[in-house]
């Protein structure tokens, strides 16, 4: 009869306590120990952002399991408090420090996973160092920040980064009743994204109150009495009572760096796909995990809850004699910012450009639901395919209701390598108030396809400032809707009006049509095409304009385009 199999697991919450489940699901015999540094193994650290908002009222609703309940359920031996000083990889044993007591000892292991997470970047700014300033990785940074709060309410918070905790940080911190100014150092909040995309964000946060700086860096703090000023590389100061770095984030790789495991190219650990290390008997998941981009195939750090649970999971049952795989991170995640939802999944198009990886994208503002169903809202989704075949690169999406789905879906279509011509025939749930005949989806699918079938051309904004005496810019809009803004240099002719005005169009040049959202505007396209012009669209219309220039228009359903294609 063979020894039970010894797991030693460094770390606990999505991925380490995901791996420690796993393996005791898988066998009963195997001795599992997981070591945790800190005083809970198990915690909600997505949920953290909602509680110092009190919308999670509870702090003990952020514990998910407690060393009690994992050893009467799945009879794990877990250790919190207790550090993994080293690892010695032929010997096979950690050396392991109780906090607490002071005691140091051995373990040994047969498989080790490591699970450390990642750490918040602090940058080494003059003044840092006080203790009103605060990072976000745990329920002691969390309830550091809640204590620091002024106690007769009100007061100002400085967030510093404008990333998915960022944003959710400023807005739980609005709820709490406090000022909050938002420094972001790119030109656009969300750095993973396209700018044209977290525009609506933008408008958003100012109309809910914060004070938002973007393009700019915080390059010291200094202590006034009972509050401090943040001085701002343009020059301005910020008071504040509180400040919360969310910067992003560093792999934590100390241990697997002093053992000799492989670093990879992004200063993560390198793992195969079955999250093995360059020792065979030790595994890395979460977010220290060097993983391979799904659509790019290249090494990335994607540090979200979601591919960690997978990793500890998978790493586990290959440890117990398993043949799983991890198929790659897609980067899927979605960000609530107060009435908004952001959504994404694959690569961004400024990533793209960056990896030299060829695509095209189409936009569209389809409603959540049927329009004539009361509470109509507009999702804007952005698409990215590859020329030719039509696979999915990535997806991004801003509106009120319905982001999720669509994004989920995509996400979906991507993983199983559905192409922009399989979301044409997806059928996808429909009632008014649920979605439209033709949902978001599937409309999706149908504008990129008329791209890659050549039924339209695409003309972009970035060619605005080179429009030239052989093109003629045209909105297809209705009178009305042109007077509220439009397109400098375009001329109004309405779609409905177009056939009786053919014979006044400058046949010789090229002719650039837009309208709201990109239906009217494909309509005409494909009216002026079957009459000889030479003529190219813009996908999303106006709107899209609107967003590009960032001009301050009214994220609200628009008439005239989304209602033709949804009676049902």
């Amino acid at each position: 009869m063979s020894e039970p199999l010894r797991i030693v697991i460094i770390g606990g919450v999505a991925g380490g306590a995901s791996a420690a489940a796993r393996a005791r699901r898988l066998s009963e015999d195997a001795q599992i120990v997981l070591f945790e540094r800190g005083p809970q193994v198990s915690f909600a650290n997505c949920g953290l952002p909602y509680h110092i908002g009190g919308v999670i009222p509870e702090r003990q609703s952020l514990l998910v399991q407690t060393p009690a309940s994992l050893k009467a359920r799945f009879a794990l031996d877990v250790r919190v408090l207790t550090e993994v000083l080293a690892i010695d990889r032929a010997a096979r044993t950690v050396r392991v420090k109780d906090l607490q007591s002071g005691e140091i000892y051995e373990q040994p292991y047969d498989a080790l996973i490591l699970s450390p997470g990642a750490t918040p970047i602090r940058p080494p700014l003059p003044g840092a160092d006080d203790q009103r300033i605060f990072t976000l990785r745990n329920l002691e940074d969390m309830d550091g920040i809640l204590g620091a709060m002024p106690s007769g309410g009100g007061g100002r918070a400085l967030v510093v980064g404008a990333g998915y905790i960022g944003l959710e940080l400023a807005e739980s911190l609005r709820h709490r009743g406090l000022e909050v100014c938002l420094v972001e150092r790119l030109p656009h909040v969300l750095g993973v994204a396209d700018a044209d995309m977290v525009f609506p964000l933008h408008e958003e946060l100012l109309r809910q109150g914060v004070d938002l700086r973007l393009g700019t860096s915080v390059s010291a703090f200094e202590g006034h009495g009972d509050h401090l000023i943040a001085r701002l590389d343009d020059g301005q100061g910020v008071s504040c009572d509180l400040v919360i770095l969310c910067v992003g984030v560093r792999p934590e790789t100390l241990l697997a760096r002093e053992s000799g495991l492989v670093l990879g190219t992004t200063g993560g650990i390198r793992v195969d796909d079955q999250m093995r290390t360059s020792d065979p008997q030790i595994f890395a998941v979460g977010d220290a995990a060097e993983v391979k981009d799904f659509v790019s195939e290249v090494p990335a750090l994607i540090p979200l809850a979601g591919p960690a649970n997978r990793q500890g999971r998978i790493a586990a049952e290959v440890a117990l004699g398993r043949p799983s795989h991890y198929k790659g991170s897609q980067g899927t995640a979605i960000c609530k910012v107060f009435g908004l939802a952001f959504g994404m999944t694959g690569l961004s198009e400024s990533t793209l450009q960056r990896k030299e990886i060829p695509f095209r994208k189409v936009y569209l503002h389809p409603p959540q639901h049927a329009t004539y169903f009361p509470g109509a809202h507009p999702i804007s989704l952005k698409l990215l395919f590859e020329p030719g075949s039509g696979r999915i690169l990535g997806a991004q999406a801003v509106g009120v209701e319905g982001v999720d789905k669509r994004i989920d879906v995509l996400a979906v279509a991507q993983r199983a390598g559905l192409t922009v011509f399989d979301l044409e025939d997806l059928e996808l749930t429909y009632a008014p108030p649920f979605g439209s005949a033709k949902d978001a989806i599937n409309m999706a699918g149908f504008v990129a396809s008329n791209v890659l079938r050549g039924d339209v051309d695409l003309w972009e904004l970035e060619e605005l400032p080179k429009v030239s005496e052989g093109q003629f810019l045209i909105d297809v809009r209705s009178p009305s809707e042109n007077a509220g803004g439009t397109i400098p240099g375009s001329v109004c002719i309405p779609l409905d009006t177009l056939r009786s005005q053919l014979p006044d169009l400058p046949m010789e040049k090229e002719l650039l049509v837009f309208c709201q959202v990109g239906l009217r505007g494909y309509v005409a396209a494909r009216l002026l095409a079957q009459k000889g012009y030479r003529v190219r669209n813009l996908s999303g219309g106006y709107r899209r304009y609107a967003m590009w220039k960032g001009t301050h228009t009214r994220f609200s359903a628009c008439e005239g385009d989304m209602k033709e294609e949804e009676k049902g």
